[in-house]
């Protein structure tokens, strides 16, 4: 037996066919949709992942030294420096100074760290202002220099007391500057402020930052002879606590030939 559809009926089946092809077709659109974004975002994570391979291994350096020069990715450099002293001049004034330095010729800059300036008060410190060691270090990179941190802490710079803080005389039992508990467990407990905060804003070129080169102590050379025996272990102490810190650079002594190796002495 065969049903007649009436063309009203007829009608509406074509129009609920079109209607359930139409759903269909959209339904495999968004499918197909979900799945281009889908695969997108993979490639998209893929080729950020890409990127951040590509800056490390542009920006972080291989920083060494090989008894000849400071050897850089593989390479000798001669390198020229010339000193600015942040404290000695404005925030404002740095970017100028810093330029004219590249202008100049200068390849580095070096900077001594200022302890007194930094830690006017035992354990409060200052990094602001004339102080923003962060911010000078960072205005060097941006400007295309490489830069050689003098942390010390003993400075001289004709800076007053030579850069140690007045608080530090009345530390009971502290001697400067030689084989002395009281006086080394300061002077690593700045280092290492100094050290760990270069390190938490990426500025060793081992973490892709522009310093090259750190310096514990300073001219002990020429006074050493004055402390005798203890001197020697000071010294000996002195490069073993630097090392320690772990900079991924390697560590200079100026003016110190018995310099303990790895240490670069000049």
């Amino acid at each position: 037996m065969r049903i007649r559809l009436s063309k009203e009926t007829k009608k509406r089946k074509v129009i609920l066919e079109r209607a359930a092809t139409e759903s269909n077709q959209h339904r495999s659109i968004s499918q197909r949709k979900q799945i281009m974004v889908k695969g997108g975002r993979k490639m998209m994570m893929m080729l950020l992942l890409l990127v951040l391979q590509i800056v490390v291994a542009v920006t972080a350096a291989n920083v060494t030294y090989d008894h000849r020069a400071l050897v850089i990715d593989g390479k000798r450099k001669i390198l020229i420096s010339g000193s600015i002293h942040y404290p000695r001049s404005t925030p404002e004034m740095w970017p100028d100074l810093i330029q004219k330095s590249k202008d100049g010729g200068l390849d580095v800059i070096e900077t001594y760290v200022f302890w007194s300036g930094h830690e006017p008060e035992k354990n409060k410190y200052n990094f602001e202002g004339r102080y923003d060691l962060v911010k000078f270090v960072k205005l060097a990179a941006k400007a295309g220099l490489y830069v050689h941190l003098r942390i010390g802490p003993y400075v001289c710079a004709e800076w007053n007391y030579g850069g140690f803080p007045v608080w530090l005389h009345f530390v009971p039992g502290i001697k400067f500057r030689t084989d002395n508990e009281p006086f080394k467990a300061e002077m690593q407990r700045f280092t290492t402020k100094i050290v760990d905060l270069m390190k938490q804003e990426k500025l060793y070129a081992s973490q892709g930052g522009p310093i090259i080169l750190s310096q514990i102590e300073n001219e002990y050379g020429n006074i050493d002879s004055a402390y005798g025996a203890a001197a020697k272990s000071y010294i000996k102490w002195s490069a073993s606590m630097a090392l320690s810190l772990d900079t991924g650079v390697p560590w200079n002594m100026c003016q110190q030939a018995d310099a303990p190796d790895p240490m670069v002495s000049f």
